[in-house]
């Protein structure tokens, strides 16, 4: 195992690009039809250190009875170079594009024939930056094709031109970790026979983002962000009190959704009848169970398609359907307006399912489990359009691959019954392996509100490729099980989570002769970087080896210098509101949960991962632990990253961090 076989192996896991996006546009030539599927890949390339977007295309053949004939061969993908945002008219086909250029930002329009449309949006000078981030950003088409709709940031006067010079060091909130540059969003649209450029003005109190159009193109949707008395971070938090709102072109706007709840995702109706979206609970868990809302357009009236699922449900079929917990695809109606299709975390997989707003019943289109077989871990949807699925698969030792399939006239109706509060785990091995027994890496995913699907995982993959055995545990909070496993973690974090973890482990040790008990590790991020020193501090004599990033380490000296300040309190059981002033029994209980109080029984060897620019976890927090551990002689190494924050997530870090956990566990199992 030396570096560069390390490096290598892990640039050629890199390589491998995943589809992230598709359109697709039906055609009629010679009496046959036509299926044109656009998909957007991303890849890393380690050798310039960046992260490469590239697009490939099919042609299928379909008969009469929705039969995919043949697809042609799709021939090189074609790179994307300086886009931020892209997006598909949806009658021709146009292509949007917004792109950086020589310090501009340029939005493009592109037909058949070549570059139909250009505008240089910097120049025209009516609002800042545009934003392509997932949280609020867009690039919506009117149905009628003339206009465009983004998000980008309110322009500010320069205070020397206003003579302002004053408010030059005025503080200016954001919001939060990997959302820095943004914080006052507006609505922009252009008009693209004139050209003309409008800025919309939302309410005073909140910030705009995912803006579709209305049918007749007269007015928009959107989601709005309250932003008073402060900002608290957005992402990975589905939990911030936010609604839905409607605006026209004059600007008058309406709240459509209900007081205090957080919504997202919201998608018009190929029709224009109905829009739906997701709501959920403001506060306590930042990711949980949400409600699938719809609203009819014409009677203004919200009812609720799917409700939150309190426990995974068992059906004889799917396993169990356990509720929605993430964004809706941008495309998710059926051709008829009558069903929506989604991904969703399930358990320990990633499915797709299907609602009839008529009926509210509720199919899984996933693999076929009646016999408990599956081919793919994991099913993401990217598009839909006429009932063609454009799906994302993969396992945990299958790279993604592209599938594409017409949606079932009415699809299988599941019944289902309640079960109790369970959770997984997913064990990945070498395919073959010698008389010695393998090493074994407990790794645990962060949130704690997120999962572990048996879905493509390059640091899985290149550990198993290496010759360890792989642990991913999906503990009671993980989502994919049910509100009541999510809600159940609140208050008892620190214990019910690593109880859970550390039983997993001992199942797979006591049922797998091939793993080595004498050789275990643990490995883990932000929460999972918190369990994981847990581990290794209430467990000592088990684990040899522990490799963490950007852990949570002493959630007391963490409430001042985090974005998500709710959750600190949250997590432990205690009630948040903004006015909240930290008390010593409050502080008490939240370094009682914090595996810093375990440091003195620590003794394994411990390699620590930060972030300089995480707002999330403070980089002080792991500092605190290391210095603890290096006063008590222990064996402890750290890496600092100066330019990253919390994810860890440029090119070069990644590789970083994965060579030298690599090695570290080399070195100490």
């Amino acid at each position: 195992m030396d570096p560069t076989r390390i490096t290598g192996l892990y640039s050629d896991l890199c390589a491998l690009a995943v589809p992230v996006r598709a359109h697709v546009k039906e055609q009629k030539l010679n009496g046959q039809t036509l299926y044109d599927v656009n998909t957007e890949w991303t890849q890393t390339e380690l050798v310039r250190g960046s992260r490469l977007s590239l697009c490939q295309r099919w042609i299928l053949l379909i008969e009469e009875n929705q039969k995919i004939q043949s697809a042609l061969p799709p021939g090189p993908a074609v790179p994307q170079n300086a886009e931020c945002l892209s997006s598909f008219s949806p009658v021709q086909g146009l292509r949007a594009v917004i792109k950086e250029t020589s310090g501009h930002q340029l939005l493009e329009v592109w037909d058949e024939r070549g570059l139909r449309k250009c505008l240089n949006l910097t120049a025209l000078s009516k609002h800042g930056r545009v934003y392509d981030d997932t949280h609020f950003g867009c690039l919506s088409w009117s149905r009628c094709e003339n206009k465009l709709l983004y998000i980008a940031e309110k322009k500010i006067d320069s205070p020397n031109a206003s003579g302002n010079v004053k408010d030059r060091s005025v503080y200016r909130e954001d919001w939060g970790e990997a959302l820095s540059n943004k914080s006052v969003p507006v609505l922009s649209c252009v008009d693209l026979r004139t050209g003309c450029l409008t800025v919309l003005e939302a309410p005073a109190d909140v910030s705009p983002g995912q803006a579709v159009w209305s049918l007749d193109g007269e007015s928009i949707f959107f989601v709005g962000w309250y932003h008073e008395p402060y900002r608290l971070g957005l992402k990975f938090c589905s939990n911030r009190r936010s609604a839905l709102f409607q605006i026209d072109l004059a600007g008058h706007y309406e709240r459509l959704s209900e007081e205090n709840v957080s919504v997202l995702s919201p998608r018009l109706s190929p029709d224009g009848s109905a829009l739906v979206f997701l709501q959920g609970k403001v506060f306590g868990p930042h990711a949980q169970c949400l409600k699938m809302q719809m609203l009819d357009i014409k009677s203004n009236k919200i009812s609720t398609l799917i409700d939150i699922v309190h426990r995974a449900q068992n059906g004889e079929d799917t396993g169990g359907f356990a509720g929605v917990y993430e964004s809706l695809p941008s495309c998710c109606w059926s051709e008829d307006s009558q069903r929506i299709v989604f991904s969703s975390a399930h358990k320990n997989w990633k499915d797709i399912f299907v609602v009839d707003r008529r009926t509210q019943n509720i199919s899984c289109l996933s693999d076929n489990m009646s016999a408990g077989l599956r081919v793919f871990g994991s099913w993401k949807l990217l598009t839909i359009h006429r009932d063609l699925l454009v799906v994302c698969c993969s396992s945990p030792n299958t790279p993604p691959t592209l599938r594409v399939g017409f949606l079932p006239p009415d699809g299988h109706i599941v019944s289902w019954k309640l079960s109790g509060l369970d959770f997984g785990a997913i064990l990945v091995k070498p395919s073959t392996q010698g008389k010695t027994k393998l090493p074994l890496v407990v790794f645990i995913h962060g949130g704690p509100h997120s999962q572990f699907p048996a879905e493509w995982n390059i640091t899985t993959a290149g550990l198993v490729q290496l010759g360890l055995a792989v642990l991913m545990v999906n503990y009671r909070g993980s989502t994919g099980f049910g509100q009541d496993s999510i809600l159940s973690l609140i208050g008892h974090i620190g214990q019910q989570d690593v109880r859970d973890v550390q039983r997993a482990v001992q199942f797979a040790l006591q049922t797998d002769p091939t793993l080595d008990p004498e050789r275990l590790a643990v490995f883990g991020g932000s929460h999972g970087g918190f369990l994981s020193c847990h581990l290794i501090g209430q467990f000592p004599d088990v684990y040899r080896a522990c490799a963490v990033r950007n852990p949570v380490v002493n959630a007391a000296t963490l409430l001042g210098t985090s974005d998500i300040i709710d959750w600190r309190y949250s997590s432990v059981g205690l009630d948040f509101s903004y006015e909240q002033i930290p008390t010593a029994e409050a502080l008490a209980t939240m370094l009682q949960r914090s595996p810093i109080t375990h440091a003195p029984k620590m003794k394994c060897a411990l390699l620590l991962m930060l972030g300089a620019k995480d707002r999330r976890v403070s980089p002080h927090q792991g500092l605190e632990l290391y210095r603890t551990l290096k006063s008590r002689g222990k064996t402890v190494r750290l890496l600092w990253f100066p330019e990253d924050g919390h994810s860890l997530s440029r090119v070069d870090t990644q590789t970083d961090c994965f060579l030298n956990t690599v090695l570290w566990l080399q070195e100490h199992l």
